[in-house]
């Protein structure tokens, strides 16, 4: 079994546990729980959208999609970074510490008297769960002995897949049964108990001795991602040429060149340039940022289509997306144990395929009168066994073209592409919503288009992952 090597006699806990007595199975268990947890704050938010809007009348459309939007930005720009991060400080401990994060900052974000205290948490939350992901699959990768990774990593796919699907639905019962605020504040208990087991049963991982991410470059790549995403956000209410927006981009733009040149010569980068020098690495998180803005336009769009369209309340719209959530989990469970990782790449092309078509299908054929049985609950299996296929595929293949000893980097990189497009997706589609309304079926029908059309441009993509080194 691969280990990791415990820390020096100045780290005493007790009972102290052993590398050499981890068990991978739970190893899995408290990787996956805080990626379920991660993951399930990038979507929870999204049924409760309604809710917000009510609790705060004042706020546009445009900046009230920030308490989703800033949570992706801070997520997506520090991904990258959290990955060597966890290399250099050792997985357990930034674990341990983002996961404590997470739970402070989930608590702070319930009790938030306005939006833009909501608004701020959220971000800070977004750094908290950037740190925590990466670590958990850095840990679960070193934990695994190789020939059980595949089908430790198809679980661990499940449950993040399981929790982008059932966001909706767990978020429709908490804040039908008690307030929006509910969705943050029950993140609490679960991270306690985690970082309990982390505590009691995994063992601190000697640090690598690598140098710390670049600072200058990480807050160059949160405003290189941000400015955009901002000014996207905001063109429909400022005007596509003002002064305002345009700055925005050049912004973008310019943080951008920043990040790069700052990548080429500084020792340790925001981002790792000598990752990109794998074709299969970059082919996987380039169709990880198309599919993510498709992906998390369509998780977005569909319970406030229920909501505003067909008029269904919080509960019903969360629980009308949810059996999308089971066909996720047993896509991602089916990819990981039984498909080849020589042959993942066909999982990934057929699910961006299928999500793709399942997007153009609902433009067609969903209309302002209801029809649920016919239309939505099959479009939704089909999406939900679509975005199962597709995550837990690049994850195996986007995680396993980097050496074992960069697998928290990598992976921080290919969810920071996948984060960055989810990001410009919501920004995107809140930009048609803000302009047609929530009161005509027309804008939401735009969105599944406007998917369907990402959707395809990533399954182009796909094909690039056959040829591996």
């Amino acid at each position: 079994m691969t280990t990791v090597p415990a820390l020096g006699p100045d780290h005493h806990r007790s009972p102290t546990p052993t590398a050499a007595a981890v068990r991978p199975g739970l190893v899995l268990l408290l990787a996956s729980g805080a990626t379920f947890l991660g993951m399930l704050d990038a979507t929870v938010v999204n049924v409760a959208f309604p809710d917000l809007r009510d609790s705060f009348p004042g706020i546009a459309i445009s900046q009230l999609s920030w308490v989703i939007t800033a949570y992706a930005v801070v997520f997506a720009a520090l991904l990258a970074a959290a990955g060597r991060l966890a290399d250099v400080l050792g997985r357990q401990r930034l674990f341990l510490m983002s996961v404590l994060g997470f739970a402070l900052t989930s608590m702070a974000a319930g009790a938030a008297p306005g939006a833009g205290w909501l608004i701020a948490a959220r971000a800070v939350q977004g750094a908290t769960a950037a740190g925590m992901i990466p670590a958990a699959l850095g840990l679960l990768l070193v934990n695994t002995p190789p020939a059980k990774r595949a089908a430790a990593l198809g679980i661990w796919g499940a449950a993040g897949a399981m929790a982008a699907a059932v966001g909706p639905s767990l978020g429709g019962l908490l804040v039908e049964g008690l307030s929006w605020r509910s969705i943050f504040l029950i993140n609490v208990p679960f991270g306690l108990v985690i970082c309990y087991g982390v505590l009691r049963r995994l063992p601190a991982d000697a640090p690598s001795g690598r140098q710390l991410p670049d600072p200058v470059g990480i807050v160059s790549l949160v405003l290189a991602i941000g400015s955009p995403v901002m000014g996207l956000s905001q063109g429909s209410d400022w005007g596509w040429t003002s002064p305002e927006v345009l700055g925005l981009f050049a912004a973008g733009l310019t943080f951008g060149v920043v990040v790069w040149l700052r990548s080429r010569s500084h020792p340790a980068p925001a981002i790792e340039r000598d990752l990109w020098h794998s074709r299969v690495f970059t082919a996987a998180n380039v169709t990880s940022a198309l599919f993510g803005a498709a992906m998390y336009a369509w998780l977005l769009a569909g319970p406030l289509y229920l909501a505003s369209i067909w008029h269904y309340s919080v509960l019903r719209s969360g629980l009308g997306v949810t059996p999308g959530a089971f066909l996720a989990a047993l896509g991602a469970v089916l990819v990981g144990r039984r498909v080849p990782l020589k042959r993942q790449w066909m999982a990934v092309l057929f699910g961006t395929a299928l999500f793709g078509a399942t997007c153009a299908w609902m433009a067609l054929a969903l209309h302002a009168s209801p029809s649920y049985t016919a239309v939505w609950l099959p479009a939704g299996l089909l999406g939900g066994l679509a975005i199962g296929c597709v995550l837990t595929g690049l994850t195996s293949i986007g995680s396993t073209a980097v050496p074992p000893l960069r697998f928290a980097a990598g992976s921080g990189v290919l969810m920071t592409s996948r984060q960055v497009g989810g990001a410009l997706g919501v920004a995107g589609m809140a930009v048609i919503l803000a302009s047609d309304g929530l009161v005509s079926p027309d804008g939401f029908l735009t969105v599944f288009v406007l998917c369907a059309t990402v959707a395809v441009l990533a399954a182009g993509s796909s094909f690039a992952l056959r040829h591996r080194s």
